[in-house]
């Protein structure tokens, strides 16, 4: 039987180049990045090699890159860092209703704390509405933490337009790009943002590491304190090895990112018209030009998600119904029900997401497959 991994947005095979970069500092250089001694500076000059390539990558300043623990931590540091910062004359963070949880639990927990938060709706592709955007905007208009392209559905956001929206009024915007970094072709400023959160390990990096770019001059409240690390805004003994390795991922994504995409958007655009000729009542989920190349969101009209991806699990092939911070919840995926699916529409829904590594003939067996495993779960269904 295959093992074939469609899940790429969920997470990321480790690359051979980044595996190579990242095991001196398993291994042989075992310094601290804050000591004096020579292994200290070997691991200090590591991380800085690795802070200048990542602030090359997006387009800013090395001392503008701050390491961190991954994607969430990131989100959660921009949205609470940014609130903590001016709540005593801001008070309102406005993001869409189709962000990631990092975004969502964030807004919600300083809801609870006296913040207001608005959420923007979305059109039935997923796309912030601009005119919200704009009027959401007032003098009391802390943060807007907008996605640059959503996990679920690949569907990319007008940030540009967002970020000069934000800039007129004053107010920062923080982008979560951590499924867009190193998929699309994008420097900070092309955004308008003030921050950006990225991951390693959704660009063939290792697990445990992340990157929070502020713009130089904007005042966040430190994450962590401590020992003075990262400029003493996220304190702690740094992840030397994790953090060479983001540098050495994020170097590679940029150098054959259009290539990989390319590959990705040749692949999934196979997939899509051959599930489609072959399974009726199937409806792609997103926005039809304006989504990542990688990313193919589905619902299987009459059939529930987890019955499909158990089945295509048996066969060796690996999906998602969304976001794999959600995972094993109960109910229909909150994007597919902010963009109007009905909900037992929405619970039918599987996401492929593809990546380094993936063949045509590895599509082909998914469109093979698919098909009577579909017809097999309609007849027993209570839904068909």
């Amino acid at each position: 039987m295959p093992r074939i991994y469609f899940d790429h947005n969920a997470t990321t095979p480790l690359r051979p180049q980044v595996l190579d970069a990242m095991m001196p500092y398993l291994t042989g250089a075992v310094g601290n990045a804050s000591s004096i001694h020579g292994f200290g500076r070997e691991a200090r000059d590591a991380v800085e090699a690795a802070r200048e390539t990542l602030a090359r990558s997006l387009g800013c300043r090395s001392g503008e890159v701050y390491f961190t623990s991954g994607g969430t931590e990131a989100d959660n540091w921009a949205i609470e860092g940014m609130a903590c910062s001016r709540r005593q004359s801001r008070r309102r963070i406005v993001t869409s209703a189709v962000e990631h949880h990092a975004v969502l639990h964030t807004c919600r927990h300083l809801e609870q704390r006296g913040f207001e938060v608005i959420y923007l709706p979305v059109d039935e592709y997923g796309v912030v509405d601009l005119n919200a955007v704009e009027s959401a905007l007032d003098d009391n208009t802390a943060l807007v933490s907008i996605m640059h392209a959503n996990n679920e559905t690949g569907t990319i956001h007008p940030l540009a337009e967002i970020g000069r929206l934000a800039q007129a009024r004053g107010v920062p915007l923080h982008v979560d790009a951590v499924q867009s970094f190193g998929k699309l072709d994008f420097r900070v400023d092309d955004l308008g943002a003030d921050l950006v959160s990225v991951s390693a390990h959704k660009i063939n990096g290792p697990k445990g590491t992340g990157a929070l770019y502020v713009r130089s001059g904007l005042e966040i409240e430190p994450w962590s304190r401590g020992g003075g690390q990262e400029g003493g805004l996220r304190t702690g003994t740094e992840n030397v090895a994790g953090i060479v390795g983001l540098g050495r991922a994020g170097e590679l994504r940029v150098a054959e990112g259009r290539a990989l995409e390319e590959e990705a958007g040749v692949l999934r655009d196979r997939l899509q018209r051959g599930l489609l000729q072959r399974v009726e009542d199937l409806r792609v989920n997103g926005h039809p030009q304006r989504r990542l190349a990688n990313t193919l969101n589905l619902s299987f009209q009459g059939v529930e998600a987890e019955a499909v991806l158990l089945d295509l699990d048996l066969k060796g092939v690996a999906a998602s119904s969304g976001s794999a911070c959600a995972e094993g919840e109960p109910e229909p995926s909150h994007v597919l029900l902010a963009m109007g699916l009905a909900p037992r529409t929405a619970s039918g829904s599987v996401r492929f997401s593809l990546g380094w590594g993936n063949t045509a003939d590895e599509v082909d067996y998914v469109v093979e497959i698919v098909p009577g495993m579909v017809q097999r779960l309609r007849k027993l269904s209570v839904f068909s």
